[in-house]
């Protein structure tokens, strides 16, 4: 019997950051708590449904190939990590229905046999699934960033939780590439603190807190742009009367930042 999946939404870190010593040192914890994700299943899922803060169109667009590439979406790091291979296996079946799911909601929808792996993507499953053999696809995010529509995006994937499908959104709680470092300490903090309570909420006040992220302390210190919050709302919405728990947090990372990762269900 298939029992109904959690969603998650994770920081991943940054760049290839595994494969580099002083930044996987640096990351330990959570490398911990990304390995430890099957384990705290119940049943190893069908696929795994990624939704990349590095991946964004006009319309929510569905990975659909079997055999999905690399995109080696970062720069200025060592020339092997443009060589790095994840080759999990695509689930185009599953990601049709997946397309199917969306247009029933009523929300925009596209298909992409072409599309690959991005580091939000693989750099995470590298370490949840590091043998590659479980089925892997993703959905992009929309150029609109809305936290409604993409709410909307969850509600709409939510069955596939009752299918065996784990749900990841993949970004992080702080994302300003400006400010890595001491200046990023108190409005990580901050806007963590904040994101930890709102998230607590009973289900219909933590949606609308999280909607109305913008009024946030620091807010916009922290997601000068937000690609990489906006996976939260999709897990969210998937996921919307089940109770949040903090599955990683860690202060002080590259002197300053603060994260958080949560698991809802």
């Amino acid at each position: 019997m298939t029992q109904t999946m959690p969603t998650y939404f994770i920081s991943h870190g940054g760049g290839p950051w595994p494969w580099l010593p002083a930044m996987r040192a640096a990351l330990q914890p959570l490398e911990v708590s990304l390995a430890r994700m099957p384990a705290e299943l119940a049943q190893r899922p069908r696929a795994v449904l990624m939704i990349s803060g590095h991946w964004e169109r006009d319309a929510y667009t569905v990975m659909t190939s079997a055999r999905p590439p690399m995109v080696y979406d970062y720069y200025n790091f060592p020339p092997e990590t443009y060589e790095i291979t994840y080759p999990a296996p695509g689930a185009p079946e599953i990601a049709a229905h997946t397309a199917e799911l969306i247009a029933r909601a009523g929300l925009p929808v596209a298909e992409d046999g072409e599309q690959g792996f991005d580091h939000g993507t693989f750099v995470p499953m590298a370490l949840m699934y590091p043998q590659a053999d479980m089925p892997l696809f993703q959905v992009s995010m929309r150029h609109s960033y809305d936290p409604a529509e993409h709410m909307a995006l969850g509600r709409a994937l939510a069955p596939l939780r009752d299918e065996g499908v784990l749900i990841v959104g993949s970004g992080l709680s702080y994302h300003n590439l400006r400010q890595f470092g001491p200046q990023a300490r108190v409005p990580s903090a901050a806007f963590d603190h904040w994101l930890t309570e709102a998230l607590a909420l009973a289900p219909a006040d933590r949606t609308q807190a999280i909607a109305n992220w913008e009024q946030a302390p620091h807010a916009r210190d922290c997601h000068a742009r937000e690609d990489h919050l906006v996976p939260l709302f999709t897990a969210l919405g998937a996921a919307e009367a089940a109770p949040a728990t903090r599955v990683y947090h860690q202060t002080g990372i590259f002197g300053g930042v603060t994260a958080s990762s949560w698991r809802f269900g």
